[in-house]
């Protein structure tokens, strides 16, 4: 079906071009990733790693004259290089990517909103992002968007983050004096300043897939729209009369290249096609330059997260390593229920020897255990739906600090008013002594 949907707007669009005059319709490209998350090198699949995606991004490049490289945000916060040096070193290496233009993602915020303006002062590439302001209006970013001209196209790239921002691994502490107007909102007003200025207007967000399609739906001046944040990518680009959306996956396992026709008259996408290009390092030659660099940064994190912990019998990932991660954190803290959710779990621990650095990278947050002491009837349904529970029995609850601190969250357990007086350790460093003590995990 998506194929032949394809093909029909392509079929369309070749009969718009000819009736067209040859020097109103020009070709473009837009090279695009989201969510990389701090993975500099390729994972235990062999996918990913920053000098690898620089590779396939030069040879996209090559011959491309009407080619940008756009960023959806979440650079950082994903593996120990992130974790323990605050997200920077992500950034210097990615001022050798080649980025034309990149917006913030929440996870930006894992560090406190300060470093967020610092990440901006390193990186050697603009940061855009509109909907981030204080109370007096001032923006968060150092831009709401910028301009950049290509073939004589005046491209407009505007910045937007979720609306829900607190809630999605952002604290109210870690965000500040800032909050986040809605997001079609705030393109709405930035579309009207660049009305004149710009001759096809592209948002560039790390935002939910929702507001993803409202932009479409809603502000028929966007062209195009960048999207990141969902980590699976769209299985097909989304498209509502000649205005198209796409996301790619997360960390860095692919590049994404969309290609379209776009007429400088009428201003709107006549024909497009979307491309995935898989970064595998087992079939790549890695950028020497950026290798270099990640191999520099890494060398100081290998001695703290490379010493081996135990084995796993098989590979351990989703519900089933969110249920060990529970029991270990429940174990920790002598609870009798560990809660985590879905979004807590970053990744897989390999088949075969375990590596701290495997835990570190499910395992990113700085979060502690808190425990607290609840009848069964006092228990949201995120966890009586997971857990027999009896209404008058008191258990101990454990779960993370992040979601303690936004229970009331739809992503979290949905409630207000639970206290969870006792701290406990890191849920990092939890896991990782779980596992040491077992040896070998089934």
């Amino acid at each position: 079906m998506f194929s032949i949907r394809i093909r029909a707007l392509v079929f369309t669009a070749f009969f718009a071009v000819l009736s067209a005059s040859g020097q109103t319709v020009k070709s473009f490209s837009f090279l695009h990733s989201n969510d990389l998350h701090a993975h500099l090198m390729p994972d235990d699949d062999g996918l990913g790693g920053f000098a690898y995606l620089k590779t396939v991004l030069n040879e996209q490049r090559r011959g491309c004259t009407t080619c940008l490289y756009l960023n959806a945000g979440d650079f950082v916060q994903g593996t120990p290089v992130s974790t323990l040096f605050k997200g920077d070193p992500v950034y210097q290496i990615a001022n050798h990517m080649g980025i034309d233009v990149s917006t913030i993602g929440n996870h930006e915020f894992d560090y406190g909103w300060k470093a967020v303006q610092g990440f901006d002062k390193t990186a050697k590439f603009p940061m855009v992002s509109a909907n981030i302001v204080n109370d007096r209006g001032e923006l968060l970013a150092p831009q709401a968007y910028v301009i950049r001209t290509v073939a004589g196209v005046r491209i407009a790239v505007i910045g937007a983050i979720m609306g829900d921002l607190v809630g999605n691994l952002a604290t109210e502490e870690a965000v500040g004096p800032w909050h986040v107007i809605p997001v079609v909102d705030a393109v709405k007003k930035v579309v009207a300043e660049v009305k004149g200025k710009a001759d096809m207007i592209v948002v560039l967000g790390h935002i939910q897939i929702a507001e993803a399609d409202a932009i479409l739906h809603q502000v028929p001046e966007v062209n195009i729209v960048v999207a990141g944040h969902d980590h699976k990518g769209f299985p097909e680009p989304h498209v509502f009369e000649h205005r198209w959306a796409v996301e790619g996956k997360s960390y860095g396992v692919e590049l994404n290249r969309l290609d379209f026709d776009f007429d400088t008259v009428r201003h709107e996408v006549v024909s497009a096609t979307w491309k995935h290009f898989p970064v595998d390092s087992r079939k790549i030659t890695p950028d020497p330059e950026i290798q270099a660099e990640v191999n520099s940064w890494e060398a100081k994190v290998s001695k703290i997260v490379d010493m081996p912990i135990g084995e796993a019998k098989r590979r351990l990932q989703g519900p089933d390593l969110r249920l060990l991660i529970e029991r270990a954190m429940a174990e920790a803290t002598g609870a009798d229920i560990g809660y985590i959710n879905t979004g807590n779990v970053r990744g897989f621990l390999p088949q075969g020897q375990l590596l701290a650095r495997h835990v570190w990278n499910v395992l990113p947050f700085d979060n502690y255990i808190m425990v607290g002491t609840f009848k069964g009837s006092e228990l949201p349904a995120k966890i009586t739906n997971e857990f027999k529970v009896e209404p008058d029995k008191l258990y101990k609850v454990a779960t993370t600090d992040f979601t303690v601190a936004n229970q009331a969250a739809p992503s979290q357990l949905g409630t207000t008013g639970m206290k969870f007086p006792v701290k406990g350790p890191l849920q990092r460093d939890a896991m990782i002594e779980w596992v040491r003590n077992r040896k070998v995990i089934e």
